[in-house]
């Protein structure tokens, strides 16, 4: 049986904290490592508990939870989950430029928070499907940006149809359906993008699809 999955909380509300522990708890698959108040002590406390997984609020005094991110994705190898209960899209760039591999408002259900906490410790970005629809928005209300051909250059043909597929928010396992591969295949063909276009994760992929133009939002 493999080792529980770690994680650290980190919100200035003891009462929230204990709430996301609770819930926690439940899972066997997962374990509350350390609690942190403000972003310094959500380093410091990174460092020292070697946390998989970071559930990471975002207003919080001292150093906020969008400084915290930036600087534990740089110090350590854990995945930071930002929590927040404003729907906002500054925020939500905010923490995918700092290095969030997930987002999530603190309205979710339960089990979308356990769900989370599972999808960004194995390797994957999590956005929640509102958040998703807000960053498709975001980028149709921006003027039309020029292709980054040089770049896409890059990608096979079979690669290109995984980005798109990646940037219409589609999982592996939907890929290889619509593609007519094997999920290992797909895996394999998402890692060559982001090893190729210099990207972190999913999410990465999804705006770099946007940004880039190679996909325009409701085509």
């Amino acid at each position: 049986m493999s080792a529980p999955t770690r994680v650290l909380l980190v919100d200035d509300q003891p009462l929230l904290r204990a709430g996301f522990a609770m819930i926690l708890a439940l899972e066997p698959d997962l374990e509350v490592v350390g609690e942190a108040g403000d972003g310094d002590a959500a380093l410091e406390a990174a460092r020292a508990l070697a946390p998989d997984v970071v559930l990471m609020d975002v207003q919080m005094p001292g150093t906020d939870g969008i400084t915290a991110t930036r600087a534990v994705v740089a110090a350590t190898l854990a995945k930071v989950v930002v929590l927040t209960t404003f729907d906002r899209d500054d925020y939500l760039f905010a923490a995918l430029e700092a290095g969030a591999s997930g987002f999530l408002l603190k309205n979710a259900e339960p089990e979308e928070l356990v769900a989370a906490v599972r999808v960004v410790a194995g390797g994957q970005a999590l956005l929640a499907p509102a958040v998703t629809a807000r960053v498709i928005a975001s980028f149709a209300a921006r003027p039309a940006r020029a292709g980054r051909s040089d770049l896409h250059d890059a990608l096979t043909e079979r690669e290109r149809e995984v980005l798109v597929r990646l940037a219409h928010g589609e999982s592996n396992a939907e890929i290889a359906r619509h593609l007519v591969l094997g999920e290992a295949t797909v895996k394999t063909h998402v890692s060559r993008v982001l090893t190729k276009l210099g990207l972190r994760d999913r999410v990465q992929a999804v705006v770099h699809a946007y940004q880039s133009g190679l996909v325009q939002p409701g085509g």
